[in-house]
């Protein structure tokens, strides 16, 4: 049933690879943020890594696989709204791999300009992830360059090296939330609680715009659905993935819809609370929690900042509407 999933054995070798740049990140029980939600509140913070998002854990492993196949292509493609491709520019760059990366028109100033600055070719095209995905297929087929997928066993392998680091730490973790994209992170979580056979649930969260994870699960197969999020980009996903589905549909407890309100009542909550900044992606964890807080008393809950990357005139936009 979990073939699919790394083992413990495949995210402790790809710990071993991930710590080669960069150092295990913190989690945290924050005492205002635990006293706003009233029960304990721990956040594991991926924006501390040095991509500023959990990506990076996925590209390091990935083209570490690439590398021990001696598979390793003169250039790689891939789409991203920014965290997915700031980690295959991160990976490609140390592997000494031409990089060219798709994102959509309108996509994250800061971000393009953080992909640029790691080495990587921006290509502009298509109105949302979905259009930008399909060109880059197109492209790495006519340049005859690797296709560097968002959900893969090779990246979860890496991904999933958080949550073990996580729930190795705190062992008493009742409830998690995990923010939705294409499902690297969510998939990696599960994976990471049954190779440490914790007990800790897996709740997934999907943008209230952004619904395609929600409404493929409750149907049982993929289904699209429109995107209209403003704040969480790294959520904005049109077409679930197939395996991350089958994944999800067994594993997770159950999966809760926020809406841009919502994060950005997140992110304002996490600015004041522990001054970190969160994306909207990288809130959405918190908000969930948040909607659900009635039914969380007495628990230990965790909650991924998943990642700092927000445009800084968004940001300071979502501070001044407090």
């Amino acid at each position: 049933m979990n073939s699919s999933l790394p083992t413990l054995a495949d995210i402790e070798t790809s710990a071993d690879v991930v710590y080669r740049s960069m150092p295990a990140t913190p989690q945290y029980r924050w005492g205002t943020l635990s006293e706003r939600l009233g029960t304990d509140c721990w956040l594991k913070h991926e924006n501390h890594t040095p991509v500023g998002a959990f990506k990076i854990r996925g590209g390091l492993s990935y083209f570490h696989h690439l590398s021990r196949r001696r598979a390793l292509p003169r250039e790689v493609v891939c789409a991203t709204r920014g965290n997915h491709g700031q980690s295959v520019a991160w990976a490609a760059r140390e592997h000494g791999v031409a990089c060219t990366i798709v994102v959509p028109h309108g996509n994250s100033v800061e971000k393009n300009a953080a992909m640029r600055s790691l080495g990587a070719h921006l290509v502009e095209h298509g109105d949302d992830f979905q259009a930008s995905r399909e060109h880059a297929q197109a492209l790495a087929a006519e340049r005859g360059a690797h296709m560097v997928p968002s959900f893969h066993a090779d990246l979860l392998s890496g991904v999933a090296t958080a949550w073990w680091e996580f729930f190795r730490a705190v062992t008493h973790l009742d409830v998690v939330y995990v923010p939705i994209g294409l499902g690297s992170s969510a998939c990696s979580a599960i994976a990471a609680k049954l190779a440490l056979g914790h007990r800790v649930r897996v709740v997934g969260v999907v943008s209230a715009h952004a619904t395609t994870y929600a409404d493929s699960l409750a149907a049982g197969h993929v289904v699209s659905a429109p995107v209209s999020t403003r704040l969480a980009d790294g959520m904005a996903c049109r077409v679930a993935e197939a395996d991350a589905l089958a994944i999800l549909a067994r594993h997770l407890d159950h999966v809760v819809q926020v809406s841009d309100a919502e994060v950005a009542q997140a992110m304002r909550a996490l600015f004041a609370d522990t001054h970190n900044v969160a994306e909207g992606a990288g809130a959405a964890a918190f908000a969930a929690a948040w909607q659900e807080r009635t039914s969380l008393r007495g628990l230990a809950v965790g909650a991924a900042l998943s990642g700092g990357n927000v445009d800084s005139a968004v940001f300071s936009d979502v501070l001044a509407q407090a």
